[in-house]
């Protein structure tokens, strides 16, 4: 196949420098790129000829500019461009290490017929030229685009052929076509016409030169002082190409710097702030804060009197006791300190759409200015995460209500199935009547699932007279969409088996040919999986075979939804169309499927791994300054959660925060919430708190980013003073010679803080790998994340309507970077993992990465919004949860025994954020503590001793006033957090259930890996019960024996016997001490109430407990009692047993 390697202007892959010294194979000597269309011709597409079709310097040298008028009408915009973004989202796009990176043409994605215009595969006239069966070139409502006047239905191929070849001439009617320039401007009557870019330009600089204002508003702080972190991001470009705000009279481009003041359309408005922080009633904190000083003065006072009087009955009982309640009092106090300055937030999405989306002087036309956001949705294997999930999921993003050119969806499928594939595929095309309906009706939530399972009456609020009449063709439509999804597994491997049968047959056919008289052996061919246009796909097979298999895939981008035109598109009264979409936006977002690519040998890093490979991809096709991360369970419940979100980041002082963590909250669980699956305590209590700190944790899924913080760059105007956060890729002037002396961990990238410094671009390949696509996108990205700069007190603004301009077309070619981004050997020799992106090495890679973030100095906010902003699920079984809060424990440990541990944190961090860094990962050591202490009291039973040597009137009163203090911390958290109190103790009954089997897990399998590099999995083993389908709780019922229950379940009958054996001794005993019986059952119930839920959770729906569970629990209980039986046996007939005697 013909084919050229890409110019300088991409990512070079040939010219690694790293390569050779590398033990790995060499990379190849050059990354091509090509297609084959669908009949059968190979058409070359690499960087050297788009350049030569789409950018030749012979057009760019001299233009003149002709206005539109009635005679002359401009084609809006160019053939050419309309027509290769046709082309790319028709296009499956694979490559990868080693391997040409092509681009194959598809005209069916699915079975079923595509009809909006911007999916993949959607229908269209064929071409009449002979032979060729390609698709006719469409615009945006799907109409042929016919570039005679004869109406000659022509495809893009042959039409750059009979441009280029063929003189201009069209194949129909022979006349000369009137418009053959490839590069034909885009004209718009409510813009002026840009001039042309010089012929030299990249992509990129010219995207950048979209952002120049040369000295405006943009370079100048709202100070009045130069600014030069916003004049490093100036480049050679055309005068006035993209200015926000336009001079008057010249007054810019005179040289004289004093005419340079502020717009006066921003200083004749009174200035609204888009949040505002809600404090906690004086009443509600005070006394909270007072009593958790109070109740550190009698804890201090409790511990001091406990060790200064020790049982000397039974020392050992007594020391065991003093030093778990020294760690429980540590543990409680590095839980409690970081809830001293809990605080709210509100916004106001009135304030954003004014700032916004409102017309004024800077944006005439009202078009949104807000920033572009990519959301990405991570899913791995189809079978454990539903196809049908994933698809509600994306369907709520598409439907958000946040400006369509600025939205952008990736999926990322890191198991790189069919399924997933043609999942998302249907879910594109049912979007085409999903979205107009939910933005017709203002439907809420818009996942189809949700929707048409709420339980309230659909019909409130509702007052157009077609809304019953189109809900119930969109439910008619929903339910055909339901079984598509769960017929595609069966009509793929159908599919593939007709295709693999009729393989099959044409090569025994072949074989008889050439052996006619040898007998006909049996003809093996691997049995691929095939795709709906009858060609192999390049991702994992169902029947996995060398490089078709989930650890070895080529990489694989599908543009399902090519992006939106820049101008709305509304729908018209078809007759043909299920609904009338009348002044109704029919624009859908872009919809981009990514499979990374996999090869054995290769440490591909799990979930974190897959996010900074969307990262990547997302910074070249769509460069959106904010990702929104979502589970592909979690949708999105409130259709302007982005917008909540984006308040917080245009607000003043908003460039310094790095993400918006919002609070998880789920479906599916039990009315009680027997295990606390809710985790109210955590989001609406702890996440609350620390948000009056630096920021809230990042808890993996709901968090609106900073594109600009994952890449590792401090934020803007962080002062240095302290040598462990020193710049490594940036000059300074100041404290340079200390960036050798600071620890790896702590050293950050820097967009420059001072007046002196510069970005160095030299450096940053060594960081991000060598696309400069990728590269050159930083500073775009930094630019358009920064908040509006309409009012003095706004430090690092933009000046308004900069992003009101179009966005840039996709080309072939930037798709084919995209694949060599997400290839398995791009992260080599860089800092993605380390310092850039998702942080690798951890479990809960998602704390990690929070943290490297704050440790910069960082900040993040909690966005709690009056309508759930997501929603998703969450086991309710106990096995599953048990496994669950396992991996988070896991994750913890890590982080302790890391470079990550707070304890080495940067002074930037806070101390009370370093606090709560440090309770992450001390939290799940407290489960050796806790096993000890709730085994004290049947210990205490058994041996008729307790852990003080008489409950006297001290130690009864600082019990008294310890629990009282308790009981006040917690009505008070209650009151400023709303949480019920049912939650609050079930959180604690939790609290107990998972330190006593999953936190000692995860304590042991931290403590192997870590000493002797072994690593332990506690996997399912059995199953039992549950078989009730139509309970919409019938999984809450599901008994799973695992290993994790062995200590609770020996914590409940040890305690269990040792209740009956201290009342059957005290009742026989010559001198009854019921004070001592008092203490030991008193704690034993509290251990037991802890664990109460457990053992309903064991008993199933009727009881049926696997006997596994009985046989664990019963041996484990008899050998601890005869143990103690052997270590202290009766003296006397008065006592139970009589003169038994341990043989």
């Amino acid at each position: 196949m013909a084919s050229k390697s890409f110019k300088a202007t991409r990512s070079n892959l040939s010219t690694s420098s790293d390569a050779a010294e590398s033990h790995k194979p060499p990379l190849p000597p050059s990354v091509t790129f090509g297609r084959r269309t669908s009949s059968g011709r190979y058409i070359s597409y690499s960087r050297d000829d788009l350049d030569s079709e789409l950018g030749s310097s012979d057009f760019m040298n001299y233009t003149v500019h002709i206005p539109p008028t009635p005679d002359n009408q401009p084609m809006d915009p160019s053939i050419s461009q309309k027509v290769e973004e046709q082309y790319v989202s028709n296009s499956l796009f694979t490559g990868g290490f080693n391997s040409v990176t092509r681009a194959h043409l598809m005209d069916k994605v699915i079975e079923s017929e595509a009809s909006h215009p911007q999916m993949a595969g959607a229908k269209g006239s064929s071409c009449a030229i002979p032979g060729c069966d390609a698709k006719v070139m469409s615009d945006e409502r799907g109409v042929d685009i016919l570039p005679c006047e004869c109406d000659f239905k022509i495809c893009r191929d042959c039409y750059i052929d009979a441009v280029k070849s063929g003189g201009g001439i069209c194949p129909g009617c022979k006349e000369p076509y009137k418009n053959t320039e490839l590069d034909e401007v885009a004209v718009d009557s409510g813009r002026p016409l840009p001039l042309p870019p010089p012929g030299t330009m990249s992509k990129m600089e010219r995207r950048l030169s979209l952002m120049k204002s040369t000295k405006s508003v943009l370079m100048r702080s709202q100070t009045g002082d130069f600014d030069h972190n916003r004049w490093l991001f100036e480049t050679r470009g055309t005068y006035g190409y993209g200015n926000a705000i336009w001079p008057n009279d010249g007054g810019f481009g005179n040289g004289n710097d004093e005419e340079v003041g502020e717009p006066k359309e921003l200083m004749s408005k009174p200035w609204r702030p888009l949040t505002r922080k809600l404090k906690i009633p004086a009443a509600v904190i005070s006394p909270y804060r007072l009593l958790i000083f109070v109740r550190i003065v009698i804890l201090a006072l409790f511990l001091q009197w406990r060790i200064m009087h020790p049982n000397n009955d039974a020392i050992w009982l007594w020391g065991m006791s003093v030093v778990c309640e020294v760690w429980f009092a540590f543990s409680w106090l590095l839980d409690q300190l970081p809830k001293l300055c809990p605080i709210n937030r509100a916004t106001d999405l009135n304030v954003l759409k004014d700032k916004f989306e409102t017309p004024s002087p800077s944006n005439p036309t009202g078009k949104s200015d807000l920033p572009g956001v990519d959301v990405f949705v991570s899913t791995a294997d189809p079978e454990k995460e539903p196809p049908l999930v994933t698809a509600n999921t994306i369907l709520s993003i598409l439907a958000a209500d946040y400006p369509v050119e600025k939205l952008s969806c990736y999926v990322s499928d890191d198991g790189g199935a069919l399924l997933t594939f043609e999942a998302m595929a249907e879910a594109a095309s049912f979007a085409n009547v999903w979205v107009p309906f939910c933005r017709k009706h203002d439907i809420e939530p818009r996942n189809p699932e949700s929707y048409f399972s709420l339980k309230r009456d659909p019909y409130k609020n509702k007052v157009k007279q077609d809304f019953v009449k189109d809900r119930r063709r969109v439910k008619r439509e929903y339910d055909e969409f339901k079984v598509r999804i769960n017929s595609l597994p069966d009509s793929i491997r159908r599919r593939s088996d007709a295709y693999h049968a009729r393989e099959e047959i044409k090569a025994m056919k072949l074989q008889r040919q050439h052996k006619d008289d040898e007998p006909v052996e049996s003809v093996k061919i691997p049995k691929a999986t095939w795709m709906a246009d009858g060609t192999h796909w390049p991702g994992t097979w169902l029947n996995p075979a060398p490089e078709h298999s989930r650890g070895d895939h080529a990489g694989i981008i599908q543009v399902m939804l090519k992006p939106p035109s820049d101008e709305p598109l509304l729908g018209t009264s078809d007759e043909t169309k299920i609904m009338d979409f009348t002044d109704v936006d029919i624009r859908l977002p872009l919809l981009v499927y990514v499979s990374r690519e996999k090869r054995p040998g290769y440490d591909h890093n799990k979930k974190a791994g897959a996010m900074n490979a969307l990262v990547r991809a997302s910074a070249i096709m769509s460069n959106g300054p904010f990702i929104l991360n979502l589970d592909c369970d979690h949708y999105i419940y409130n259709s302007q959660a982005m917008r909540e979100g984006m308040c917080f980041m245009m607000d003043r002082g908003g460039d310094r925060l790095c993400y918006v963590q919002f609070p998880q909250r789920f479906e599916g669980i039990d009315p009680s919430d027997r295990y606390a699956n809710h985790n109210t305590v955590f989001f609406d209590v702890n996440m609350r708190a620390l948000d009056g700190l630096m920021g809230p944790v990042y808890v993996g899924t709901g968090c609106l980013f900073r594109r600009i913080a994952l890449y590792g760059f401090d934020p803007p105007r962080a002062k240095e003073d302290h040598p462990d956060c020193c710049s490594c890729c940036f000059a300074r002037r100041k404290k340079h010679s200390s960036a050798a002396n600071t620890p790896e961990e702590n050293r950050a990238l820097r967009m420059g803080d001072y007046d002196d410094e510069e970005m160095n671009l030299s450096l940053l390949p060594k960081k991000f790998g060598n696309s400069t696509f990728l590269i050159d996108s930083i500073p775009v990205t930094e630019f358009q994340g920064r908040p509006l700069a309409d009012h003095p007190a706004v430090k690092n603004g933009r000046p308004p309507g900069a992003l009101t301009i179009p966005r840039e077309l996709l080309d072939a070619s930037t798709v084919a970077e995209a694949i060599s981004v997400i290839s398995c050997w791009y992260e080599d020799k860089t800092e993605w993992g380390n310092r850039v992106g998702w942080i690798y090495g951890s479990v809960t890679e998602d704390v990690v990465t929070g943290y490297r973030m704050h440790n910069r100095g960082w900040k993040s906010v909690y966005c709690v919004t009056k309508r759930d902003a997501f929603r998703g699920t969450a086991p309710i079984n106990l096995t599953d949860r048990l496994h669950q809060v396992l991996r988070w424990a896991t994750g913890s440990v890590e982080i302790f025994f890391s470079r990550n541990n707070a304890l080495l944190a940067s002074r930037r961090m806070q101390f009370l954020q370093r606090i709560a860094y440090l309770n992450v990962g001390i939290y799940p050591f407290t489960s050796i503590f806790l096993i000890v202490y709730c085994f004290l009291p049947a210990l205490s039973l058994f041996s008729g001793q307790f852990i003080v040597q008489t409950l006297n009137v001290t130690f009864l009163a600082y019990l008294l006033i310890i629990t009282l203090t308790l009981c006040l911390l917690a009505v008070l958290e209650i009151k400023w957090s709303g949480i019920d109190l049912e939650e609050w103790w079930r959180n604690e009954q939790f609290w107990l259930i998972g330190g006593t089997s999953a936190h000692l897990a995860a304590v042991l399998q931290g403590l192997l890996k870590v000493v002797a590099g072994i690593e332990i999995s506690f996997t399912l083993t059995s199953k039992s019960g549950g078989d009730d389908v139509d309970d919409e709780f019938a999984d809450l019922y599901v008994v799973k024996w695992t290993s994790l229950m062995i200590p609770p379940i020996t914590i409940m009958m040890v305690n269990l016997i040792a209740i009956a054996v201290g009342f059957s001794r005290t009742i026989y005993s010559v001198i009854p001490q019921w004070s001592r019986l008092l203490g030991g059952v008193f704690f034993s119930f509290w251990v037991l109430a802890h664990l109460y839920p457990f053992a309903k959770g064991l008993m199933g729906r009727r009881g049926r407990t696997p006997t596994i569970v009985f046989v664990w629990s019963g041996l484990i209980a008899i050998t601890i009692s005869l143990l103690w039986v052997a270590i202290n046996p009766p003296s006397g007939t008065t006592q139970i047993g009589g003169s038994f005697q341990f043989p």
